[in-house]
């Protein structure tokens, strides 16, 4: 099968190359990939991973072969699945854990972006605890996890306040769900009930003095590559902002299930009630260009077949 693999000496390190196929677990389908997804957590596998690695955390396609041992879909049900390798390709093996069905309505494309961003959203706004009538906080909300988290936000009755410096994206976010879009965590309205961090170093620092009393602050994403250096008063109780906490984040670690939150994920796509985004689509050979130069903006999503 054709795949994308590192490779020390080609540029970026990867190359598209013919692989033999996987060869599934039992408790595994195999399953012929249409669309893949590109995340950054892609591109640091590429700089670390060893030489002939498949690329690749999520994708989604049609079971070619069903888990030997009984779990997940049957052969010929379309689903978007995550794993930590191996996406970029014709086929790829996948525990009936991390994959889900796909209604017709989605289109492969748009089921290969939920796995990691919209799963995170998910778990991050579970993370925060109930958000009915509570003020959420989403830093990055332009980003792919932002984006989700903003409209999950909204779904379950939060008033989101989303951060942008992209004046541009104002209507966007708004039309996502987002209450309130302001361009610095402070200088929202009042204080907050829980903060999705996306972007870190001063951003945190900043979403965190706006929680109110038992504020949580999921840190989801690092975005802005930066320390996030908490001053002594940061740290300081008040009368309305005692008990906060910052929370680090794992996408497995509320559940190693995927299975049930990417099918409710998949079923909003289809139903309208989640919007995704995919801004550039480009097949295996133009795409090995494109990611080695690294050099693109917005949601880059892989044609396989």
């Amino acid at each position: 099968m054709r795949a994308i693999v590192v490779e020390d000496n080609a540029p970026g390190r990867i190359r598209l190359a013919d692989v033999a196929e996987p060869v599934p677990a039992p408790n595994e389908a195999l399953v012929r990939v249409s669309a893949a997804s590109v995340n950054p957590g892609d591109l640091g596998e590429i700089d670390n991973a060893p030489a002939g690695l498949v690329v690749g955390w999520e994708a989604a396609g049609v079971v070619e072969r069903e888990a030997a041992d009984g779990s997940g879909p049957a052969r010929g049900t379309r689903v978007t699945t995550f794993s930590a390798a191996g996406g970029w390709a014709e086929l790829r093996a996948v525990p009936a854990e991390w994959l889900a069905p796909v209604p017709d309505e989605v289109g492969f494309t748009d089921a290969a972006t939920l796995p990691i961003a919209a799963g995170s959203a998910l778990r991050a706004v579970r993370e925060i605890g109930p958000v009915l009538g509570r003020r959420v906080l989403v830093t990055g909300a332009t980003g792919a996890v932002g984006a989700f988290a903003v409209q999950l936000g909204a779904l379950a009755g939060a008033e989101v306040v989303a951060v942008t410096r992209d004046p541009g994206q104002v209507d966007r976010l708004r039309q996502l769900g987002a209450s309130e879009v302001v361009d610095r965590p402070s200088a929202a309205t009042s204080r907050v009930d829980g903060v999705i961090d996306n972007v870190g170093g001063d951003a945190l620092v900043e979403a965190f003095g706006m929680l109110r009393d038992n504020g949580v602050l999921v840190s989801v994403g690092r975005a802005a590559r930066a320390d996030a250096v908490l001053r002594p008063d940061d740290l300081l109780s008040q009368w309305d902002r005692t008990r906060r906490d910052i929370r680090t984040f794992l996408l497995l670690h509320e559940d190693r299930r995927l299975d049930r939150d990417l099918g409710v994920l998949a079923r909003w796509v289809a139903d309208g009630r989640l919007r995704t985004r995919v801004d550039r689509v480009e097949d295996l050979e133009s795409g090995v260009e494109v990611i080695a130069g690294r050099e693109w903006t917005g949601k880059l999503v892989l044609r396989v077949s």
